[in-house]
């Protein structure tokens, strides 16, 4: 399974090699079990602003930025965008409730990831959605040792918001690697889009309600149930990473010998 995923991302991008230095990771769904309290907040904030939505489609908007979000309930609620002030507003007023609901639990088998992660020498840095400030101050505390400010992307950063590639694309500027020395772990749609849109290998941890077909038809190369069975394959996904850049190599030389003898 991992063989041929790594094969089919090297096809599409067009990549001849696939060597990881980095490993970008959402926060939401991916390091805290916190998608349950967004949801919650989200949904609690948009039904007091005569806003249409049901609490599973702020799984399918995660990775948006907040005010983002607020344009996507406006349009379907009004069919208008909201307002500066609106969005100020009812962001500031979701990100009160979620500091209130949230407990800050890490995610299952997250530290055992960044165990392996980092136990390869690869580079850890997290690329999310969130502005929460009370959320991305936890890292140091939860994971210590493994993020540092420099090296991460959020909400303040970009221009545009997951789906669109920015925000992987500028994760992989940080980390001063390519597009093919790059994996991202993802548990949102528009997380995923945006990590295939970027070209970087995906895999999506399915942490939410969302059924795996969702993340596999966004893009994810590879997909796991939970972070856990994700630590457990990390050493093969190592091993095969190297294996098909060595096949890939020495495929092309072989082409090449074979185009020189029939020259």
């Amino acid at each position: 399974m991992i063989q041929q995923a790594i094969a089919r991302y090297l096809e599409r991008t067009r990549q001849t090699t696939f060597s990881p230095k980095a490993v970008l990771f959402d926060m939401d769904g991916v390091l805290y079990d916190s998608m349950r309290f967004h949801a919650r907040s989200w949904h609690e904030i948009a039904t007091r602003h005569q806003l249409v939505s049901v609490p599973e489609d702020y799984y399918m908007f995660e990775g948006r930025t907040g005010h983002s979000t607020i344009d996507e309930l406006f349009q379907r609620s009004f069919g208008r965008t909201a307002t500066v002030e609106e969005k100020e507003h009812i962001y500031a007023q979701k990100a009160a409730l979620f500091n209130q609901y949230n407990d800050g639990q890490p995610m299952t088998g997250a530290r055992e990831v960044l165990e392996q992660v980092k136990g390869y020498g690869l580079q850890t840095l997290v690329v999310t959605g969130s502005g929460q400030l009370s959320l991305i101050d936890k890292l140091n505390h939860s994971y210590p040792g493994c993020f540092i400010r420099a090296k991460m992307v959020t909400a303040y950063d970009v221009t545009y918001g997951k789906p669109h590639p920015e925000p992987y694309l500028m994760g992989l500027e940080k980390a001063g690697v390519q597009k093919n020395e790059a994996i991202i772990i993802e548990n949102a749609p528009m997380g995923v889009q945006s990590g295939a849109a970027a070209g970087i290998f995906t895999i999506a941890v399915n942490t939410g309600p969302l059924p795996d077909q969702v993340l596999t038809e966004a893009g994810a190369d590879l997909l796991y149930p939970d972070m856990n069975s994700l630590a457990k394959d990390w050493k093969k996904i190592m091993e095969n990473s190297f294996s098909a850049t060595l096949n890939r190599n020495q495929e092309e030389q072989k082409q090449k010998l074979w185009i020189e003898l029939h020259k």
